[in-house]
């Protein structure tokens, strides 16, 4: 169990691909939840966790099955305000008395339903819907994706929203408060969502007591009592979470702090001084500047396969940040910037609770290599939190929201050879392009940009020469977590304008072209 100092919410999990979705909601009403797949959560564990209200989350599979999968019974014992979400609404169904029909992906005869739909109010109304209806229709958009349907209700359960293909769209027995509604209110697709969980968690009572300020005080406490008088390394990417995990560190523990920043050649215009200004200026913390581009960009002449490149650079960080570590005399500690997502990401829906490091994350392998025992200040939180966090410890603006930069730096974006004059031309081509987006004010609009060197020369003419240079791509998405993206939709008139600019201002570049790939099918980096 992670937190007991607040009221606490329990996401049980059935396989959803948007629960981490429902949690993030809860967090923005200032609730702390956890989500826990369904195999993991027991009679012992509810006792252990004393959750102030659950959710059940949606899933893929069919409760019409045998081996569906199911919480423990004794959930609707606890006496606390339970919501079921689509699969969750079957289930709860199901298992309290009413009927469960399957549809045609099932076996049965029913119809499924995906995509947009319209609730209509019955007659009656509840707290869990406040300031929904009442529109110029008298309905909302909500968002479906269904193959079975309940057919009929558990007894003392009545119905509060209907659709065309869900009668029983909304659902309540208010004298137990459980609730259940057969859409998903945590999309985006579904406009009302945000207040329909509202509504859920101030008739469960949450006070929204889950706030930056109370979480860093208690996160400095526990380092505090984990780590005690001993020492703790941390690798120092200059990113968002290794940043506000190292800051949050050090105002527990101080000088028995020591930061790890590994220049591998590799980073962007003017970003070791600035990363290492910045922190030996405002926070006078312990940090070795490990300037190794020698040695990374050595071992990557000559390669072009994109996997081969990363692993080099991974093994040799490894190698690096080991290196550097060993002069930390005394450490015990290594610590990383693990976020929520990661945690929920380490845990099968399948197999139940798995590993708790994954080698995606920002220092993957140095556990295990180097036998420290872990710091995670972050681990609770989720990307938005982290943001949060950072301006509640004081980090300067320019820091929280930069954009996510990839471990192996800009070698993802140089395709083909890398070497140090395409790398120069890189940079420079990328600070134009990231200085453009600045000036017209769309960088906090923007999830990632940046400039890819391409591994093709072009014929150009500039002046009355004839010029054989690189051509380059520009990137720019807008995405919540990375996980899908879209390009972001600049005016021509910006593209010309930037196009412009580099081509004048960056000798070697005769070519600028604009990647309008989503993802999916893309990915956000070339490589």
């Amino acid at each position: 169990m992670s937190d007991t100092s607040h009221d606490r919410l329990l996401i049980i999990d059935f396989g959803s691909q948007v629960t981490q979705l429902i949690a993030r909601r809860l967090r923005e009403l200032n609730v702390y939840c956890e989500i826990h797949p369904f195999q993991s959560v027991t009679d012992a564990f509810l006792t252990e966790f004393a959750p102030k209200a659950v959710i059940f989350s949606g899933g893929p599979a069919s409760v019409v099955n045998a081996d569906a999968p199911r919480p423990p019974a004794r959930v609707f014992d606890l006496g606390v305000p339970i919501l079921g979400i689509c699969y969750g609404q079957q289930v709860m169904m199901d298992m309290l008395g009413g009927r469960v029909e399957g549809g045609k992906i099932s076996g049965g005869g029913g119809t499924a339903e995906f995509g947009r739909a319209y609730v209509e109010p019955t007659v009656d109304h509840i707290a869990l819907l406040d300031g929904w209806f009442g529109g110029d229709d008298d309905r909302e958009q909500v968002w479906m994706s269904h193959g079975d349907h309940v057919a009929a209700l558990a007894p003392g359960f009545e119905v509060y929203g209907t659709s065309p293909n869900a009668p029983f769209a909304i659902t309540a027995n208010t004298v137990r408060n459980f609730y259940a509604v057969q859409f998903h209110p945590e999309v985006h697709h579904t406009p009302k969502g945000a207040k329909l969980y509202e509504n859920f968690v101030k008739l469960a009572g949450f006070s929204g007591d889950w706030t930056m300020g109370a979480y860093r005080e208690k996160m400095i406490a526990a380092i505090r009592a984990q780590v005690g008088d001993k020492k703790v390394i941390c690798a120092l990417s200059g990113g968002v979470d290794s940043s506000v995990a190292a800051i949050l560190i050090h105002e527990a523990i101080g000088e028995n702090l020591t930061c790890v920043f590994v220049d591998h050649g590799l980073l962007r215009k003017n970003e070791a001084a600035e990363v290492v200004g910045m922190f030996r200026d405002n926070y006078n913390l312990k940090l070795i500047h490990a300037d190794e581009s020698d040695l990374f960009l050595g071992e990557l002449d000559g390669q072009s396969d994109p996997e081969t490149k990363r692993k080099i650079i991974g093994r040799l960080f490894i190698d690096v940040f080991q290196k550097y570590a060993d002069q930390v005399e005394g450490a015990e500690f290594l610590a990383q910037g693990t976020l929520y997502p990661d945690v929920i990401e380490s845990v099968s829906f399948s197999g139940g609770p798995s590993v708790t490091i994954k080698s995606h994350h920002n220092v993957g392998g140095l556990p295990e290599k180097m036998g420290l025992k872990l710091v995670e200040p972050l681990r609770e939180l989720f990307k938005d939190e982290v943001r949060a966090l950072g301006r509640e410890l004081g980090l300067p603006a320019s820091f929280i929201g930069r954009h996510p930069f990839p471990g192996p730096g800009l070698a993802i974006r140089c395709p083909g050879e890398i070497t140090r004059p395409k790398l120069e031309i890189l940079r420079e081509a990328d600070a134009v392009y990231i200085d453009q987006i600045r000036k017209h004010g769309l960088y906090d609009e923007i999830w990632q940009a940046f400039c890819a060197i391409l591994p093709v020369r072009t014929v150009g003419v500039m002046g009355d020469g004839r010029t054989y240079d690189y051509a380059c791509a520009l990137r720019a998405v807008t995405s919540v977590d990375g996980m899908t993206a879209d390009y972001y939709p600049f005016t021509h008139e910006f593209l010309a304008e930037t196009a412009t600019r580099i081509i004048n201002e960056v000798p070697g570049i005769n070519r600028v072209t604009y990647d309008i790939t989503s993802k999916p099918p893309g990915t956000i980096e070339w490589e």
